[in-house]
């Protein structure tokens, strides 16, 4: 049976909505990050980067979010959370992949945790403003695409796995001071559609996770 590694309103939340899309049997392991769980040695055997997720499935352990995600979309074809194979539409599903894990993603992480970058207090805190105010840029992307095609989805007409990837990471602006992802034009509704669909409900339920969901 596949095994999520995962903890609640994390960077598991994107393949746990994807499993739950795809009503297949899985087993859910919540680290215990609070006491120390990341850096036990079992899951650093599974991932020696101390993160979460890992997805374990059969012989296969993965860890990033992206990859895993798009591991189960290629295995569970039937499910069409990817678009075909050497399609156009399929390369603009990378670009998306790739830009919410490696672009958006990552400033959210320098937004969260500026004290890597430095150690001085109001450099860390200067760190954390300008994270913010790119990420406010980023979130523009996200509502000019839709905007541009006027669908109902991130790649247009056809839900597929980088809806809820999008949607976690825009989750993650529910806090900010000032606007938040919910607030952008476009991004608003295509968060209630998100929100809407029966995984990402259980998801939610699942994780427990209270009010505001984005």
């Amino acid at each position: 049976m596949i095994q999520l590694h995962f903890y609640p309103s994390t960077a598991s939340m994107a393949p746990h909505i994807v499993l739950e899309e795809l009503a297949v049997p899985f087993e859910l392991i919540k680290i215990d990050k609070d006491n120390d769980g990341l850096n036990s040695p079992a899951y650093r055997a599974l991932n020696p980067n101390g993160l979460i997720p890992v997805l374990v499935d059969g012989d296969t352990v993965l860890y990033e979010t992206a990859a895993i995600c798009l591991h189960l979309a290629d295995t569970h074809l039937e499910a069409d959370l990817a678009p075909r194979l050497g399609s156009t539409e399929r390369a603009h599903f990378y670009k998306w992949l790739s830009w919410l894990s490696t672009t958006l993603q990552q400033t959210l992480i320098i937004y969260f945790y500026p004290e890597r970058w430095a150690n001085d207090g109001e450099a860390v805190a200067q760190i954390k403003q300008h994270a913010q105010r790119k990420v406010l840029t980023l979130l523009e992307q996200i509502d000019a695409q839709l905007a541009r095609h006027g669908q109902d989805w991130l790649l247009g007409t056809e839900y597929s796995l980088v809806d809820p990837y999008a949607m976690m990471l825009c989750r993650w602006t529910r806090n900010f001071e000032g606007p938040k992802a919910r607030d952008y034009r476009h991004i608003g509704p295509w968060l209630q559609r998100v929100l809407a669909r029966p995984a990402v409900q259980k998801v939610l339920a699942t994780e427990q996770l209270a009010k505001p969901w984005v």
